[in-house]
């Protein structure tokens, strides 16, 4: 066992059905000991803007604090969301920049919960 003592990561994914019950938004990730990271956020395009991507994120935040986890991990290109993780209380522990060509940036951010 490559962590003694700890069991192995699972699986931690949530989703927000609209009123049609039809897929508005998802998050997918995992949890592992005391730490969880999110690996891919998605919210339908005409559901940006209403609140939507909060309660995901949300819902996945309560899920890994009762699951015993301490933090949440995440990285976003700064063309896509990392302001929206920064609004929702991540801080930026680093950046490479020219990831994933020049003028664009890999930002990781990190939560305490």
């Amino acid at each position: 066992m490559a962590t003694p003592g700890l069991a192995p990561a699972q699986e931690l994914t949530v989703r927000v059905l609209d009123d049609a019950g039809e897929l508005a938004a998802g998050l997918s990730g995992w949890t592992w000991g005391i730490a969880a990271g999110i690996a891919m956020t998605w919210v339908r395009e005409e559901s940006r803007g209403a609140g939507v991507g909060a309660r995901l994120l949300a819902d996945f935040e309560d899920e890994a604090r009762r699951r015993g986890c301490t933090h949440v991990f995440v990285t976003s290109f700064t063309f896509q969301a990392p302001g929206f993780y920064e609004r929702h209380g991540y801080r930026e522990l680093f950046r490479w920049d020219g990831v994933p060509s020049a003028g664009a940036a890999d930002v990781h951010l990190r939560k305490e919960l």
